[in-house]
């Protein structure tokens, strides 16, 4: 491994490395810096036209309790992705010709859709229930651009076991992820997952839409059991859409129940969904947007979605189930057995019951007279942009005129959804959300395999809005921050008055009349035809149009009926050659305007791909690449130049620059004159090597090169990063294919993927241990007569006979290409035995040192060092690391593999030729030990404790201790670990 001091390897990072970035200077200095970095950026954006290309996608939010029953995952692929499942009767549909049509009135010979009678009676949960000959109504299929799928109740979360499970289990998501994936056109990728417990989001993009998705971040919080457990709370997801929009998805489960204080629990658990999401920093390509996490409402868009448990407050569930079937018995047929279900619920109500329904229409005719529509939103916001003909809404007849349509019904319920009571009273989901008109049934409480009956157990339960899809632009929150203003602006003015003994303020004083008893409880939908402009975070103007919201009656897999909205965005998306394109040609702009007669100088780049800056192609790990730079004084007087040093040097830790024939930072050359550099490039930072194999990071920056009195230069670097099975952990190593990592593409192995565990153990240590034992038994005898006394070799570095580090370098770079591609080793024919053996085990060690977790995970430490310093033999000592090893079984096989091989190495070059006891007694433990008088048993104690001593730090991952004596401690510990492993009797 590379010394601290290598001179290619630069000092850590300790800023980002990003354009622009610079270290501490003084305030004028400083100050000239960020108003030219500023003005830079203000110019590339003045010219964001340029190179942005206006982008338009539909996107279907949908949303549904499946109440953990099997069989729900068969009907996705027909209401989520198809439109199939709406009843044009009971969701107020004009249906749309072009998306086909739910009625069972066809023309032609198009086969009629199946009625509800036939539907209901063979429904299984093998099967979907999707109605047979529905062409579908909503848009779906490759007209979506971006799927996102909230469900709630994946597993039983009633169970104590799975409501109070301290982890999630994949083997749920993997079942719906198959069965959306197989749903979905062909093409269409998972952008986004997040689980807890019964919640899961999915979100899908099609394949013109996904290149376009970037900075993805997906949370979770809890807030059911104690406030905290995932019984209850969200799901949610951040993306970037084409580097200028964010959206933001969240998918939640709220406390449930009709008792009393379970609406204000339903507003707390909305409360700690909003203060405890947080986001990763949105980065693009060019620089970090942010240095700090995000939170909800720093968003472009958001929807919110999920069964969000907001009932019907006022009313007897009990008259509401009989009103609503009044409806619904409309869709059985005369004798089916479902209506003779409901006819016989209905004959049950009283004279007074259907009074009690009349009286609900009557008392919510009133109540609603002061908002004429109780599903609106909140005084201060804006509501839904939907056109009076959204889903299909025909002006003629209007069916609120009908007091015996369904449409009238529903207006009279809707004054008592606690959902809309709660954002008038300003207590949750008052800030700018909205959504759009309620035209269809409750979702929820219905008996599974039903299309119409509501719940006819034991409970009765009322039925209620349960499942809704809200959503919110920037502009509303803004324009909600903007009335919460106003208003307070108006109290503080109205206390000063009162201060003052002023009842009434004169006319020309008066900002705007305000009465904190009644503003804000009046408002309507605002059915305008234009779709919503917002102008983004990043200044970008987009607009968004909700185009349906509806539910899906005629799907009966699940008490809750599933619910979907349609939304069209339209946005202006970066094309990134193009941007930096415009970077380039700004920074030439402004570079222009300055004094000619001030130094210029030229860069020219050894260019070798059409790209500008200079391009290194594909880069592999610990593999340098070249590439030089001539730099040019192509103006009239001697220019003095230098890099930017930005604190972690001139360059980023993975690039180093030497400049030809000249000594210090700063280089002065005549005009007509130039100066030679090349650039280094190698990557072999562990850290950077990990993000890099998982796409947190890519080898991308800007050098900034200073003319004294005249402009600064930048210059981008860039390469396309080669995945490598370098730094990786055990658990994703094992689930790399046969072919090696390469084959894997872009694609990252995750230990909780679906593919499951492939190996026993990583296969690059299958292939490293082995090759050693093979060439071990070869060298050995090469080796003795080169000189044969030093007891280290070949694992320790100082022991090496390959004293050729150029040579070095070029036989382990093919020996980790063979290992990523998964081939053999073409060492050449030109090279010894003990030189590949050496070359095998540094990259043996340096793989190991490189692993995430180590093959001795920190936790696993934690456990061993409480039996390292136990007095016992050898044997008890290695079943006590074995026992606990064992609890992770390919951790526990690599250990084996290892300590099995350096037992080989250590027989074939320090072999016990007469039987002879070299393990330690207990009374040695903790101590230094004596070496034996035996000089044959001495070198194998020596030949022991240096292999266990090298390879005790590289598989061994521990805390280091801050004291000398504790850290002396920790290493005699972790060498008595591997060794003891070593010491055994001769076979």
């Amino acid at each position: 491994m590379p010394s601290a001091t290598d001179p290619t390897i630069s000092p850590p990072s300790k800023v980002k490395a990003t354009p622009g970035a610079f270290p501490e200077q003084s305030d004028n200095e400083q100050a000239t810096i960020t108003s030219s970095q500023h003005s830079l950026a203000q110019a590339v954006h003045a010219r964001r036209a340029e190179y942005t290309r206006a982008q338009s996608l539909r996107i279907k939010v949908g949303t549904w309790n499946v109440a953990s029953l099997s069989g729900t995952e068969k009907d996705i692929e027909g209401w989520f992705v198809d439109g199939k499942g709406v009843s044009a009767s009971l969701a107020g549909l004009d249906l749309d010709p072009t998306h086909g049509n739910t009625s069972t009135e066809r023309n032609g010979s198009e086969p009629e859709v199946e009625s509800v009678a036939e539907q209901e009676a063979r429904r299984t949960k093998k099967h979907s229930t999707i109605p047979k000959n529905d062409q579908g109504a909503l848009p779906g299929g490759e007209e979506i651009g971006l799927y996102a799928l909230g469900l709630q109740e994946v597993v039983d979360i009633s169970s104590a076991t799975e409501a109070l499970r301290p982890y999630t289990d994949p083997a749920v998501s993997r079942k719906w992820r198959y069965a959306v994936g197989n749903a979905l056109p062909r093409g269409y990728e998972l952008v986004a997952e997040q689980q807890l417990i019964g919640l899961l989001l999915l979100v899908y993009a099609s394949p013109k839409v996904a290149p376009m998705v970037s900075s993805v971040s997906t949370t979770s919080v809890g807030t059911g059991v104690m406030g905290y457990m995932g019984n209850k709370g969200a799901v949610t997801a951040r993306l970037l859409l084409g580097e200028t929009t964010r959206l933001v998805f969240i998918n939640s489960h709220l406390a449930a129940g009709i008792e009393k204080g379970s609406v204000e629990r339903r507003n707390w658990d909305a409360a700690q969904i909003l203060s405890r999401t947080k986001f990763d920093a949105v980065s693009t390509g060019e620089r970090d947007v942010e240095d700090t996490s995000e939170v909800i409402g720093d968003e472009d868009f958001a929807f919110w979605f999920g069964d969000l448990n907001y009932r019907l407050e006022g009313l007897p569930g009990e008259d509401v189930r009989r009103l609503l079937m009044l409806h619904t018995r409309n869709e059985y047929d005369i004798g089916q057995r479902s209506e003779k279900k409901i006819e016989k619920e209905l004959s049950k109500a009283s004279l007074t019951t259907v009074h009690g329904a009349t009286e609900i229409r009557e008392r919510s005719s009133t109540e609603s007279s002061a908002s004429s529509n109780a599903a609106t939103l909140s005084s201060s916001v804006r509501t839904s942009s939907t056109s009076t003909t959204l889903n299909g809404f025909s002006d003629e007849p209007d069916p609120n005129a009908d007091p015996t349509s369904l449409q009238t019904t529903l207006s009279s319920l809707l004054p008592h959804d606690e959902l809309h009571q709660q954002q008038r009273a300003r207590k949750a989901f008052h800030d700018g959300w909205r959504e759009g008109p309620i035209n269809f049934l409750p979702t929820y409480k219905y008996d599974a395999g039903s299309v119409g009956m509501f719940d006819s157990g034991d409970k009765r339960r009322g039925p209620s809005w349960c499942d809704r899809v809200l959503y919110r632009t920037r502009r509303d929150r803004l324009e909600y921050l903007k009335e919460i203003k106003k208003e307070q602006t108006a109290r503080e003015k109205d206390e000063e008055m009162k201060a003052r003994g002023i009842d009434k303020a004169d006319d020309e004083d008066v900002l705007f009349d305000y009465d904190p008893e009644t503003d804000g409880d009046s408002y309507e939908y605002d059915e305008t035809t234009e779709p919503d402009v917002v102008v983004t975070r990043d200044g970008f103007e987009d607009t968004i149009s909700l185009d349906y919201y509806t539910s899906h009656q005629r799907v009966l897999s699940s008490d809750h009926k599933p619910l979907d909205a349609v939304f069209t965005l339209s946005l202006e998306a970066v094309v990134p050659e193009l941007k930096a394109k415009i970077h380039q040609e700004v920074a030439r702009e402004l570079d222009r305007a300055e004094n000619e007669g001030r130094p210029v100088v030229t860069i020219v780049v050894d260019r070798r791909h059409d790209t500008e800056g200079v391009d290194f192609g594909d880069v592999k790990y610990d593999h340098i690449k070249f590439r030089g730079i001539t730099i040019a004084n192509t103006g009239r007087v001697p220019a003095t130049f230098s890099f930017v040093d930005r604190s972690d040097g001139v360059c980023p830790p993975w690039l180093s620059l030497h400049v030809h024939g000249k000594e210090g930072r700063e280089y002065t050359i005549e005009p007509g004159d130039a100066v030679n550099m090349t650039l280094e490039l190698r990557i072999k930072d562990t850290e950077h090597l990990r993000s890099l194999n998982e796409g947190r990071s890519k080898i991308e920056d800007v050098l900034v090169l200073r003319v004294m009195n005249g402009r600064d230069h930048f210059l981008p670097i860039r390469a396309n990063w080669v995945p490598s099975s370098f730094g990786r952990s055990i658990d994703k190593l094992i689930r790399i294919p046969e072919g090696g990592v390469r084959r894997l593409q872009h694609q990252r192995p995750d230990s909780g993927t679906e593919q499951g565990v492939k190996w026993s153990a990583p296969r690059e240590l299958f292939r490293l241990t082995e090759s050693i034992e093979e060439l071990v038994e070869r060298s050995v005898a090469e080796w003795c007569m080169m000189d044969g006394g030093d007891v280290g070799w070949p694992f320790a570095r100082e022991t090496w006979t390959l004293k050729d580090l150029e040579k070095r370098r070029e036989m382990g770079f093919e020996v980790r290409e063979a290992l990523d591609e998964d081939r053999s080793v073409d060492f050449g024919v030109e090279t010894t035995a003990v030189q590949r053996l050496e070359v095998l085990v540094e990259t043996l060690v340096e793989f190991l040192e490189s692993l995430e977790d180590g093959v001795v995970t920190e936790g696993l430490w934690a456990e061993l060092e409480k039996g390292v310093a136990r007095k016992g033999s050898d044997e008890e000592e290695r079943t006590w690391v074995l026992d606990v090893l064992s609890t992770v079984p390919t951790h526990n096989i690599c250990f084996v593999f290892l300590t099995a091989m350096l037992s080989h190495v250590a027989n074939e070059i320090a072999p016990l030729h007469r039987p002879a006891d070299i393990s330690v007694s207990p009374k040695a433990k903790g101590r230094a030990r004596a070496l034996s008088h035996d000089p044959m048993i001495a070198k194998r104690q020596q030949v022991d404790r240096a292999f266990a001593a090298i390879f005790a730090n590289a598989i061994i991952r521990a805390p280091v201790p801050n004291r000398e004596k504790e850290k002396r401690t920790q290493e005699e510990r972790k060498r008595e670990v591997v060794e003891v492993f070593l010491r055994a009797k001769p076979e």
